[in-house]
């Protein structure tokens, strides 16, 4: 929490200026470090990784095309969904454990830069993912993935504390648009590398490896911004304690008593399960895309690459049209309708046609118009459904939905192509939990659900 100026014992205006120039300070590094971890998001999550891990297992399939961790018989096809899924899992446990201590001990920023860093090592190490080295390859994406879903929680739960409420919306834009800026420039860098491997004397393998070796230096290197720049403040009762101090299973206990809570309120937990579902589904598009446009559609990198960078540069468009939208027809209805668009979409992506990258270049302008208003609007929704003074708690829970717990889309996904050996078959799986998240949605009466939270409703919802 950020400390009034008459703490200081005085009440000077120049205490407030220099406690505001502070703030600005703090704000300014707090949006670069979207600038430095959106990389990984993009250019390794959503472009490099799934198609080149995918190709690793593939060299170490046995003769029917299955791989084996940990004795476990798995299509090598599906081995990268079936890693993100379990990097997930374990979020949801890592989660609560680095909020508790956060709190308790006040000493926010070293977790935060523990958990980057400890990405940025995992992702630079998967240089070394040659030949047939996929179980190094899914433990290297396990351990980048959890730590930067825990960094994140991390590093938004900064937003209360470096803007005040009235500037909270316009800090959090800049900081998605740094984050939007770095993928593109960095995809504009991995295209070209990549397009012109023979031209510098590398292969196409090598081109993958060094594009993701990048993004984890990038990820480090602009890191040290927000980590020199942001400060710890006091844990609740003004003290700094350690870590020590936080008790065995302390953010279990946090998170049981936060969902107690919402259960008192079933109008939002509504929502919320609403959300979950949906956004499972948009976050397993994201990280299987591309192995279904190449490993599906015959799609080269390079396709992925521009496709990648057309998601970036539409989404921006997409969430202020669809911000429009809001404004005349309302947030819930533009979700709802968002939701339609985004069934449509994924239904129609199992008829396309393969090696034709015109076509998918449609599904990747399509998807960047839904992506970012229907994921913007939705924290718009919830928002409403918030009873004062439990902004935090309720928040980590949404939180928790938006990375931890959206594992069951890239399980379905995986095992839909283990069963029927086709990407086509796995990504029309996805269609269900749009459909159903519409349901969910659609039966949520949003102005009884934001009343009961004690909150004015909003002349249009």
């Amino acid at each position: 929490m950020r400390v009034p100026s008459t703490q200081f014992g005085s009440g000077r205006p120049e205490a407030a200026t220099a406690e505001k120039a502070g703030q600005r300070r703090e704000q300014r590094g707090w949006y670069f470090y979207d600038w430095a971890v959106s990389v990984y998001s993009s250019s390794v999550l959503t472009v490099f990784l799934g198609p080149y891990l995918t190709t690793v297992a593939k060299a170490a399939a046995d003769a029917e095309g299955f791989v084996h961790p940990l004795g476990i018989p798995v299509r090598a096809g599906s081995f990268f969904a079936y890693a993100v899924s379990a990097s997930l899992l374990l979020s949801v446990l890592a989660m609560p454990a680095a909020g508790a201590l956060a709190d308790r001990t006040g000493r926010k920023k070293p977790l935060l830069g523990g958990c980057a860093y400890t990405g940025a090592a995992a992702t630079t190490a998967m240089f070394f993912l040659g030949g047939d080295r996929y179980l190094l390859g899914g433990a290297l994406l396990i351990i980048a993935n959890v730590s930067f879903v825990v960094a994140m929680m991390l590093y938004n739960s900064y937003l209360p504390q470096i803007a005040d409420p009235d500037e909270r919306d316009a800090v959090s834009s800049r900081g998605w648009a740094f984050g939007y800026t770095a993928s593109a420039l960095t995809l504009i860098a991995d295209l070209a590398l990549y397009a012109g491997h023979d031209a510098v004397g590398i292969s196409a393998g090598t081109a993958a490896r060094i594009c993701l070796a990048t993004a984890g230096l990038w990820w480090g290197a602009f890191a040290l911004i927000p980590l020199r720049r942001l400060r710890d403040r006091p844990a609740a009762g003004g003290t700094r304690g350690t870590a020590g101090d936080v008790a065995p299973g302390q953010g279990w206990r946090q998170l049981r008593a936060t969902l107690r809570d919402v259960r008192r309120r079933p109008l939002t937990l509504s929502f919320l399960l609403a959300y979950l579902v949906y956004n499972d589904g948009i976050q397993t598009v994201i990280t299987q895309a591309s192995v279904f446009g190449s490993e599906e559609l015959g799609l080269d990198q390079t396709t992925l690459i521009v496709s990648t960078l057309l998601v970036q540069v539409v989404a921006a468009a997409g969430a202020l049209l669809m911000g429009r939208l809001a404004r005349t027809y309302g947030a819930h209805r533009t979700v709802l309708g968002s939701l339609v668009a985004w069934t449509l979409t994924i239904a129609t992506a199992y008829f396309l046609p393969t090696r034709t990258p015109e076509w998918f270049f449609v599904l990747a302008g399509t998807i960047g118009l839904v992506l970012g208003g229907s994921q913007a609007l939705s924290r718009s929704l919830f928002s409403h459904l918030i009873p004062r003074g439990k902004e935090a708690e309720y928040f980590s829970a949404y939180a928790m939905s938006d990375r931890g717990v959206s594992w069951l889309g890239p399980l379905v996904f995986g095992v839909a192509y283990q069963v029927t050996g086709s990407y086509r078959d796995a990504i029309v799986s996805l269609v269900a939990f749009f459909a159903i998240g519409f349901v969910l949605l659609a039966r949520v009466p949003m102005r009884r659900a934001i009343a009961a939270a004690g909150n004015p409703v909003p002349d249009r919802i």
